[in-house]
């Protein structure tokens, strides 16, 4: 559970916002907004496939980019 412990003489403005950034980076937000509507599990291994072939590629474009670049000296 995250919590944010208020300083003294700090304002509730400074306080909510440590607290907001500590949810950002702990996920909680991202987590929220995946959890928000039912996902079927042959969409979610759909969204996985996927995520894994822009992966793929965008490395075989870096390895071209490397080669190019070292082919070109």
């Amino acid at each position: 559970m995250i919590g944010v412990i208020v300083k003294d003489g700090e304002s509730i403005d400074s306080a909510l916002k440590r607290f907001k950034k500590e949810c950002v980076n702990a996920g909680i937000l991202s987590e929220i907004k995946k959890r928000e509507f039912y996902e079927k599990p042959s969409e979610i291994k759909k969204k996985k496939r996927e995520a894994a072939e822009r992966k793929r590629r965008k490395k075989l474009l870096m390895q071209k980019k490397k080669e190019q670049m070292t082919f070109g000296k």
